[in-house]
């Protein structure tokens, strides 16, 4: 029977994975101007959702369970104005993913229960949860930027198509 640990452990680095190469293969064929464009006056840019779940992932994981002194500034992962290029955003959402799967490799079965509590995830109880609310979170803003990539997409489209 193969350890329970092992399994989380396993499971949870294959899931961050998965959910990185799809976001890298997302973004692959757009431009640095498409990344950062807002199709709709009301939501956020592609590259704001990126620099979103890698701050989640610095700040839950990265500061709060590996101590890597990250600060977060939350509020800058959707108003920054600074448009940085598509490689060097993807480098940033690289680092974090290698420090969470490191932070993965090494939790023990008493890690994964070992109590926790961070501004925004007060009710995770364990490091479990927040492993799980991570995943799931960067998974729900996949989700988004999979449709404002269709939407910028049809916009491009459309406009070659009037011009």
């Amino acid at each position: 029977m193969t350890d329970l640990s092992f399994n989380i452990g396993m499971n949870f680095s294959r899931y961050y994975q998965v959910i990185a190469e799809k976001i890298r293969a997302l973004l692959a064929p757009l431009s640095d101007e498409q990344i950062w464009k807002k199709p709709y006056p009301y939501g956020n840019s592609i590259g704001h959702l990126v620099l979103h779940v890698t701050g989640n992932l610095k700040y839950y994981i990265g500061a709060e369970i590996a101590n890597t002194g990250y600060v977060r500034t939350r509020e800058l992962e959707f108003t920054s104005e600074e448009r940085i290029s598509k490689d060097a955003l993807l480098t940033g959402f690289d680092d974090a993913m290698v420090m969470v799967q490191d932070t993965i490799a090494k939790q023990s079965a008493t890690d994964w229960a070992a109590d926790y509590s961070a501004k925004g995830l007060e009710d995770a109880g364990n490091r479990f949860t927040v492993f799980l609310r991570c995943a799931a979170h960067a998974d729900h803003h996949l989700g988004q930027m999979i449709y404002l990539r269709k939407e910028i997409e049809r916009q491009t489209a459309q406009a070659k198509g009037a011009g």
